[in-house]
């Protein structure tokens, strides 16, 4: 990927330090597998890359992250399990000035209060949604 091109999204993917949550895998091989659409991925969900693993050190990596990219996705059906490190991202986002996408959940069901009122843009959870917002909006 030639990460130089101006073409190239810089994403974040709200993941709470785990990458095999059902909407974050679909939402990245949605990414991965769009025609045309370069995309580089900020999100590090793997906690054992990092030698100090504390709150406060995933809290920095997860700045760092945010920090480097160009809009900040946030997917709904990691809020209630994990409102915490969702809610740090939102946060984050926010102080940044980055463009949140809030993402339905895939079950249709009932999106956060908090997601809604702190995303810039709903969408829902398909690929046409997701990946059309950022290669048109970001």
């Amino acid at each position: 990927m030639d990460m130089t091109n101006s073409d190239t999204k810089t994403l974040f993917i709200s993941h709470t330090w785990t990458h095999d949550h059902p909407q974050w895998k679909k939402v990245v091989g949605w990414f991965e597998t769009e025609p045309d659409f370069r995309w580089q991925n900020c999100s590090l969900p793997d906690p054992d890359n990092l030698a100090d693993r504390s709150s406060t050190a995933l809290s920095r990596e997860m700045t760092r992250q945010i920090a480097a990219a160009q809009a900040v996705i946030i997917l709904s059906d990691l809020y209630a399990a994990n409102s915490e490190w969702i809610d740090y991202e939102i946060s984050e986002a926010r102080r940044m000035h980055k463009f949140i996408i809030g993402v339905a959940p895939l079950d249709q069901g009932n999106t956060p209060r908090k997601l809604i009122e702190a995303a810039d843009l709903m969408v829902g959870s398909s690929r046409a949604s997701v990946v059309g917002t950022v290669r048109f909006l970001v």
